[in-house]
């Protein structure tokens, strides 16, 4: 198996600016808190890899932060303009040779074996996803060995089509991969649903 890629979509875990659905529900506070645990649990389970494991952030500004925010060993550049099709297309593009998969940070049950099938799959595979309960995805993964020029485009975001209208976007002939579905957490429902285990450390 090659050694691979995994890029973790974050944002800085500042109140008002990150999980606004589940802040509507909780408040942008305990929001923000629990997208910091999220985000430290995503990190540390790729950390247990043999891949390469690094941050796309966003605003900009916060690819300077290393206290606060990331660990200051784990490479970060900016996901940069767009939509999020654009920006994950664009981290594919200019991730280091091989396999590379995609994650975000609010998927409580991701772990280490999770990322290990992917790279699995992608020995064999040219897409892999890890579908989420709502119709969305929490990875995506591509081997990289054929060219996929429509990747992400058109797809209706932060709706239960967004998978649907992805695997669309990719061209026929692609073998796609999937693992198990996750949930992720968007509202105070997913919470509910996930119990207590999402938000412990």
């Amino acid at each position: 198996m090659r050694r691979g890629t995994v890029i973790i979509f974050v944002k800085a875990p500042v109140a008002g600016r990150v999980k606004t659905r589940l802040a509507a529900d909780i408040g942008a506070g305990r929001a923000a808190a629990l997208f910091r645990i999220l985000t430290a649990r995503t990190i540390a389970e790729s950390l247990k890899g043999e891949w390469e494991t690094m941050l796309a952030v966003d605003p900009p500004s916060a690819v300077c932060e290393d206290v606060r925010f990331w660990p200051p060993h784990v490479p970060r550049f900016a996901q940069g303009p767009g939509d999020l099709g654009q920006r994950m297309a664009r981290a594919f593009r200019d991730a280091p040779p091989g396999p590379a998969v995609i994650v975000g940070a609010d998927a409580p049950g991701l772990r280490a074996r999770h990322l290990r099938g992917a790279f699995r799959a992608l020995a064999g595979a040219d897409a892999v996803f890890g579908p989420a309960e709502d119709g969305g995805y929490w990875l995506v993964g591509l081997n990289r060995r054929r060219a996929s020029p429509d990747l992400f485009n058109k797809v209706r975001w932060s709706t239960k089509h967004a998978l649907e209208d992805t695997l669309k976007t990719l061209p026929a002939s692609f073998d796609v991969a999937r693992l198990e579905t996750l949930r992720d957490v968007d509202e105070a429902a997913d919470l509910a649903a996930l119990g207590p285990a999402a938000a412990s450390r």
